[in-house]
């Protein structure tokens, strides 16, 4: 018996150990210049690969000075509005030596075609460079919001990319299909696996049929197909989820694809951990979750991520700082080099749990699969507003769970009571504040770049690509001649806008809502709101508004959704509108309440801006409210401006800000009678 368990033991072990994962931190603000010196410091600090953080206005195809970009200006990411800008975020950093992973999609040819062309005027080979572009832009009409031009342009731009790369860039990933950011919109494991699986068939359909790819080169194709994803803090589910998608991907390569050889079938993939479920209270046990949920990409060696990118502890207090930044680092470092994880093979092959968990889950997620497929494909399912309906549903669900005490949440809604934490006493809040400044250098430094290219040269690219995108030609090659050009993110934008159209993703709304939870508290609060309907002599009317690029709606959306569910008017138009447009919409609807959500830092100026309209077009009667990640000194500054609330993630009792929203409605129009 001794002898059979040394023997058993000796077959777990292996000869070789493995190597670690890609370490990345997401990464970026401010300017080029300020990201330059933090991804220095990072990867000093022993980060193995770059993943970069753009600002909305370069990530939906703005210049700094469009009026839309107002606010946004490196407030979540870096700034890059011409090549000028990409040498100076890659200054004293080798690309030919480096693994840089972009997030970005809509804008992704774009921001590929400056880092090919800052790499040829280092002298680097375009086959010498490796990493990855998002550029999934189906999860974009579902969740981040970042999308530019309608579904059909929009996957044959993808295919443009991984056309190019693939013969340019062998060692590039053109495609990174995401379902992180679906599970951050509510998606339940079963949806991220179908939802994800449905958009690498349509981007991989549409490859085929462009005809850019010969037929013999297509397996080299699906090689390059990565992915981008999420884990939760249920950690056997989340760990079954991977092994299932590495099993589904497999099957789908091999039987839909034809693909035999076995490493071209292979699920690549890099995670970042949930930022869905870190607290803004006690956050210091988002340590432990962001280590739980790390554990469940890197523990099971056949499904393990090839890069892992972790959250920091404040993130849902506001943006994080270098050493907050560090202390994710360290914890991967931790874990790849303390433990003895990478010198033993798979720990859970063969575990009836684990294989019944992983069937279930693939059971499920065909059916959903086959649901999308009947449908036309991903795309069709995001035209007829099938998948971002689930989403809202699913993510309903989940705050429903989370308000009722269904699902625990420590720190939130159980053990609330808490020691001061040392964590959150700083001078500095806590967290990264961007300068205001920022944004006026930002447009200041691009005025002087036009003024001083050659605006012949830079005429003369923009044409040359409007005339390959009219001509469906792939529109790579005039896109890095406008980068080598001078041409900024804004002109590569609205050239492509003029050939291609915009587009308004549906809200997804749709007949989700009708929620049965705390039944007593909700009837109180629908009571409230006929008495206050009834005594004005008209429903109550709540217009809830997205201001500027913030594309994340999950709040707006569930605001809307449990504002319908009190017996409220919902008047909700999407992401993306201007401040001129809200006040323009409260006046026509006459709504009795306006609920802006921001998510991406930019609610000082924003709000202040809705709030000067509303009083320059008599309505500074009507009350406003305001959600999003809002630091304590800003909602106090927003309130003394006349804001009426200020909502934060910590604010999870949706019912309970109903029955706030109606209060404040019946005060404003007593007091305006």
């Amino acid at each position: 018996m001794a002898e059979e368990r040394r023997s058993a033991q000796k077959d777990g072990e292996q000869s070789v150990r493995d190597k670690p994962w890609m370490i990345r931190t997401y990464a970026g603000h401010s300017s080029a210049q300020a990201s330059n010196a933090l991804y220095r410091k990072n990867l000093a600090a022993g980060q193995t690969g770059l993943s970069v953080a753009f600002d909305l206005p370069t990530q939906t195809g703005y210049d700094a000075d469009h009026a839309l970009a107002r606010g946004e200006v490196g407030k979540v990411g870096v700034p890059i509005g011409h090549i000028g800008d990409m040498q100076a975020l890659f200054e004293g950093i080798p690309l030919d030596r480096m693994n840089t992973s972009m997030t970005i999609n809509a804008t992704a040819p774009w921001l590929l075609a400056l880092y090919v062309a800052t790499a040829e005027r280092k002298g680097i080979a375009r086959d010498k460079l490796s990493g990855t572009v998002q550029n999934d832009i189906i999860k974009e009409y579902l969740s981040r919001g970042t999308y530019i031009f309608p579904p059909q342009p929009s996957m044959k731009l993808i295919g443009d990319v991984i056309a190019f790369t693939y013969r340019e860039i062998p060692k590039w990933n053109p495609v990174n299909v995401c379902s992180y950011h679906l599970q951050e919109a509510g998606a339940t494991p079963q949806q991220e696996l179908a939802f994800a699986l449905a958009t690498a068939q349509a981007v991989l359909d549409g490859v085929k049929a462009g005809g850019q790819v010969p037929e013999e080169d297509f397996p080299r194709v699906v090689g390059r197909i990565s992915f981008f994803v999420n884990a939760g803090l249920r950690f056997i589910t989340e760990m079954c989820k991977m092994r299932a998608f590495v099993r589904l991907w497999d099957e789908i390569a091999r039987e839909r694809y034809g693909v035999e050889e076995a490493k071209f079938r292979r699920f690549r993939y890099g995670v970042q951990v949930n930022s869905l479920g870190l607290t803004e209270q006690q956050p210091e046990n988002n340590v432990y979750r962001i280590l739980l949920e790390m554990l469940a990409v890197v523990l099971s060696k056949d499904a393990r991520a090839r890069a892992v990118q972790l959250p920091a502890w404040n993130e849902a207090m506001g943006l994080p700082r270098p050493w907050d930044q560090q202390w994710s680092i360290r914890l991967q470092q931790i874990v790849a080099y303390e433990t003895d994880l990478l010198e033993y093979g798979d720990l859970f092959t063969g575990s009836p749990v684990v294989e019944a968990k992983v069937d279930e889950l693939c059971a499920a997620a065909c059916e959903e699969l086959d649901r999308i497929e009947r449908m036309g494909g991903a795309v069709a399912a995001v035209d007829n507003a099938y998948m971002k309906e689930r989403l809202v549903e699913a993510n309903a669900e989940r705050l429903r769970r989370i308000e009722s005490g269904e699902q625990t949440i420590v720190g939130v809604n159980a053990y609330a009571e808490s020691e001061p934490s040392p964590l959150t006493t700083g001078a500095d809040g806590s967290f990264l504040a961007v300068d205001p400044n920022d944004e006026a250098a930002q447009i200041e430094s691009l005025h002087r770049w036009r003024a001083e290219r050659d605006d012949a040269a830079a005429t003369a690219a923009l044409e040359a690509l409007k005339t390959a995108a009219a001509e469906g030609r792939n529109i790579m090659e005039p896109s890095i001649q406008c980068a080598h050009a001078g041409v900024t993110t804004g002109e590569w934008g609205d050239a492509l806008r003029q050939v291609y159209g915009e587009y308004r993703a549906p809200t997804g709304l749709g007949g989700v809502g009708g929620h049965a939870e705390a039944p007593v508290r909700m009837a109180d609060v629908r009571q409230r709101v006929e008495e206050v309907s009834g005594r004005l002599g008209r429903r109550l009317k709540m217009l809830v508004g997205k201001p500027g690029l913030d594309g994340h709606s999950n709040g707006a959306e569930q605001i809307a959704v449990r504002a319908r569910d009190a017996g409220f008017e919902v008047v909700y138009e999407g992401i993306r509108l201007t401040p001129a447009q809200i006040v323009g919409a409260a006046l026509e609807e006459g709504v009795h309440v306006v609920g802006l959500s921001i998510l991406s830092g930019s609610h000082v100026s924003l709000v202040q801006d809705v709030m000067q309209r509303l009083e320059r077009q008599g309505l500074s009667d009507i009350p406003v409210i305001v959600g999003g990640i809002i630091p304590e000194e800003d909602a106090k500054a927003m309130k003394a401006a006349g804001v009426a609330a200020v909502y934060t993630p910590k604010d999870y009792d949706m019912t309970a800000i109903m029955a706030e929203v109606v209060d404040i409605v019946d005060r404003a129009t007593r007091e305006a009678a």
